[in-house]
């Protein structure tokens, strides 16, 4: 089976030596998101959040897909201190769809406003 390597034109365009995704079939796996260079990244963690999950939505949607068929997300996170706002905001955004989830606790990641990063791999269809 072929593999799609595949850039958003709804998305900044990445910077690095990576695509926004790779859909291998029907599943989608997501690089990981930032809310670098938007109006999120000086925001606590879950303002950012909602801004990554934005743009994951939009990759969603560009593949026929919605939030609702996330399989699994993996969280990087800055800080720990905000967790059960972060908790309420992704419970938000999920609604009855959870999804299967890991949460890594890093010293930093490439800019110091960033507070969390998030890898998801989403369920599309043909």
């Amino acid at each position: 089976m072929k593999l799609q390597r595949k850039n958003y034109p709804t998305l900044d365009e990445p910077v690095g030596p990576y695509v926004h995704a790779v859909r291998h079939g029907n599943t989608l796996y997501l690089s990981g998101f930032t809310a670098f260079g938007t109006n999120a990244q000086t925001d606590n963690i879950e303002i950012q959040a909602k801004e990554i999950f934005r743009q994951i939505e939009e990759a969603a949607k560009a593949e026929g897909s919605s939030l609702e068929n996330i399989i699994k997300i993996t969280a990087f996170v800055t800080e720990l201190g905000r967790m059960e706002e972060l908790r309420c905001t992704l419970f938000d955004i999920y609604g009855q769809n959870l999804p299967a989830s890991s949460l890594i606790h890093v010293a930093g990641l490439f800019s110091d406003d960033l507070k969390i990063e998030i890898e998801a791999i989403i369920a599309v269809e043909d």
